[in-house]
């Protein structure tokens, strides 16, 4: 349509207005705007005549499903699943620069929670999708655009519940590309784009001590802070036997050729300080994690109580979710159980196939430079739930960042921030990559 506004025009106040929904996960406490962001993103589907499906879980947790499968895309293929969330984690105003839920734009970057993670992904998609509407442009295959809840609090009412109760509108498709990869990491001039194919499993556990309650002042040889305080000690300074996956070894391996180095695994992070926070990404990659992260109990400081409790976020490599289990188990002891609050597989795919020939080509159609490396997440996203129907996920969310942006820093950090010019990039790829997947 003649006059419309391309996708780099568009993408800039698309992610302003939806940084503009506090959608908030508060976890166990609920959230706010998931259905408000939803709406809005049915709306602007809806102005270039794609029609999307709102599902609930429980009222105001909101999901979106699309299938955008214009004429002119050969649906002999199995349909694209492509991905996003719209909750974000909270976010203190006081420790920000600018208001987090404002959508200011502030020195050409689009700064607010959830400009990283994921909004600004889902401001490309859209849109792109719109200016391939507007002028009739279909997709080689047909896409399932799928925009959930609850992603921020393992997705139990988004992506798990869709997953479990609506199978059919995922279940047929193949592959599926969303968060967290696809973005560049310079190193000695050269542009690494770190595409995921794996991440680690989720184990946030809930450790419980009993023990005898009774007066502080008296001798107790059943306290179960004693018991509890011990354990979580034993748990938080264990040293996880090293387990290198192939993703880990293969982004291992681009970075010893760009740094001229060998890198050992013992000194990864300390080798990879250059690199910004993403060193500690890596080194959490190389092994199991268990971080005590909540202590409980008591409620007088002369009673001993009957019971003391502590959080425990636990993360496990793929194919090593029994031995983490196994392990923890060993490191409480006999006086401490545990109790699985929130748990979630590992997903693992390979870095070959027709899906990451079309990422590596789109990204080098853009940028010539462009060298595409597999990496492997330490946290989790939505390919949690669609690995168990059978989808293969990467995260694809191409972005050309400045070289001395950290930015792996800015997911759920303060002053969060993304480029302008890394978000009309992300279009171009992704309206190129959409022509060849």
């Amino acid at each position: 349509m003649d006059g419309s506004p391309s996708a780099s025009d568009e993408v800039t106040g698309l992610c302003q207005e939806l940084i503009r929904f506090d959608t908030s996960n508060f976890g166990p406490e609920g959230s706010k705007g998931e259905r408000e962001a939803a709406e809005y993103y049915a709306a602007k589907l809806d102005e270039v005549g794609i029609e999307s499906q709102l599902f609930e879980s429980e009222a105001r947790r909101t999901s979106l499903v699309a299938h955008w499968e214009p004429d002119g895309c050969d649906r002999s293929l199995a349909p694209l699943l492509i991905h996003g969330h719209t909750d974000v984690v909270p976010a203190m105003a006081d420790d920000w620069t600018v208001d987090p839920f404002a959508g200011e734009v502030v020195d050409d970057y689009v700064w607010g929670r959830g400009a990283v993670d994921m909004k600004d992904f889902d401001a490309i998609v859209l849109a792109v999708v719109r200016q391939r509407q507007r002028e009739g442009r279909a997709p080689r295959r047909p896409i399932r655009l799928v925009i959930t809840a609850d992603e921020e609090a393992g997705g139990g009412k988004g992506s798990g519940w869709l997953a479990e109760h609506h199978p059919e509108l995922i279940g047929d498709c193949h592959y599926a590309i969303g968060e967290v990869g696809g973005f560049s990491l310079t190193v000695n001039d050269r542009r690494l784009y770190l595409i995921q194919t794996a991440e680690k499993g989720l184990a946030w556990l809930k450790l419980i001590a009993d023990g005898t309650a009774g007066h502080g002042s008296m001798r107790n040889d059943d306290n179960a802070i004693t018991e509890l305080a011990a354990a979580v000690s034993r748990v938080g300074s264990y040293r996880w036997p090293t387990r290198l996956r192939p993703s880990v070894q293969q982004f291992l391996a681009a970075i010893e050729d760009a740094l001229g180095v060998q890198i050992g695994t013992d000194d990864v992070e300390q080798t990879l300080t250059r690199l910004g926070s993403i060193a500690r990404m890596v080194g959490a990659t190389m092994s199991n994690t268990a971080n005590p992260t909540m202590l409980g109990g008591g409620y007088k400081v002369n009673v001993i109580p009957g019971q003391a409790t502590a959080g425990i976020d636990g993360r496990f490599l793929p194919g090593h979710e029994q031995e983490f289990y196994d392990t923890i188990a060993q490191l409480i002891g006999d006086k401490v159980r545990y109790e699985v609050v929130t748990g979630d597989v590992a997903v693992e795919t390979t870095f070959d196939g027709d899906l990451v020939n079309a990422m590596t080509a789109s990204l080098a159609a853009v940028d010539p430079d462009a060298i595409a490396v597999p990496f492997m997440m330490s946290a989790g996203t939505d390919a949690k739930a669609w690995s168990k129907l059978g989808v293969r996920s990467f995260g694809f969310a191409p972005l050309r960042l400045p070289p001395e942006l950290d930015f792996v820093a800015l997911f759920h950090g303060v002053d969060e921030r993304v480029p302008i010019e890394s978000l009309q990039f992300g279009c171009q790829v992704l309206d190129d990559f959409l022509d060849r997947a």
